[in-house]
C-alpha cells in the first residue's frame, strides 16, 4: 500500500470516529424523581372551613388576573395566558383543593401545570374546476395558523406557591389571618 493512500483513510477514520458524537446516557423514569418528602410546598393548613379557605384561594387568583373556571367550597380551577414570544404561547393551569383537617381547619393542596404552545403555519390551496380538463389546484399564498401544545409540566417552583399560599391568607377572614400552618411532617 502505498503511504499517500494511507493520508485520506486515516483522516477519515478520523472524522468518524469524531462525528459520531457523545455517548448517549439512559436517564432514569420521571416518576423517580418523586420522592414524597414532607416538604410540603404544595399544601398549606389555614384555620378556617375548606369553603372559606377555597374563596381565599380564588379571590387570590382573580387578584392576578386568572380566569376562575370552576370553583365550588371544595375546589378551585383557573386558567392564565402568557405570550413571551411573538409564536410562542403559555398557559398556567391552577387547581386547589380544600379538604377538613381537624376541627375548624383547612388543608389546602395547589398545583400548577404550565402548557406551552408554538404557532405552526399551515399552507393553503384553492381548487378550480375547469369542465373537460378536471379540477386545477393553485396555492393562494395564505397560510391557516394554530396553536400546537408542545410541552407540559408541573410547575415545582416552591417560591411560586410560598407567594400563592401568603395571597390566599390575605383574603381569610381578619380573625383567620395568621400565617399559614405548615401541615404535621408526615412519618
Amino acid at each position: 500500500m502505498s503511504p499517500l493512500f494511507l493520508i485520506p483513510l486515516s483522516a477519515c477514520l478520523l472524522l468518524s470516529a469524531c462525528s459520531s458524537g457523545p455517548a448517549k446516557t439512559k436517564t432514569a423514569p420521571v416518576f423517580m424523581e418523586e420522592s414524597f418528602d414532607a416538604d410540603n410546598i404544595y399544601s398549606r393548613s389555614y384555620t378556617v372551613s375548606p369553603p372559606k379557605a377555597c374563596e381565599g384561594a380564588r379571590r387570590a387568583l382573580l387578584g392576578q388576573g386568572y380566569v376562575v373556571t370552576k370553583a365550588t367550597g371544595e375546589t378551585v380551577e383557573a386558567t392564565k395566558n402568557f405570550q413571551p414570544e411573538p409564536e410562542d404561547h403559555v398557559q398556567l393551569d391552577v387547581r386547589v383543593s380544600c379538604v377538613p383537617h381537624g376541627a375548624e381547619q383547612a388543608l389546602v393542596f395547589v398545583s400548577a401545570v404550565q402548557d406551552r404552545y408554538a404557532l405552526k403555519k399551515s399552507p393553503t390551496s384553492a381548487s378550480v374546476g375547469v369542465g373537460a380538463l378536471g379540477s386545477l389546484s393553485l396555492p393562494i399564498g395564505s397560510s391557516d395558523d394554530s396553536l400546537v401544545r408542545v410541552a407540559s409540566k408541573t410547575v415545582r417552583d416552591a417560591e411560586f406557591y410560598r407567594r400563592f399560599f401568603d395571597r390566599v391568607n390575605y383574603y381569610l377572614p381578619a380573625d383567620a389571618n395568621a400565617a399559614p400552618a405548615q401541615p404535621p411532617p408526615t412519618p
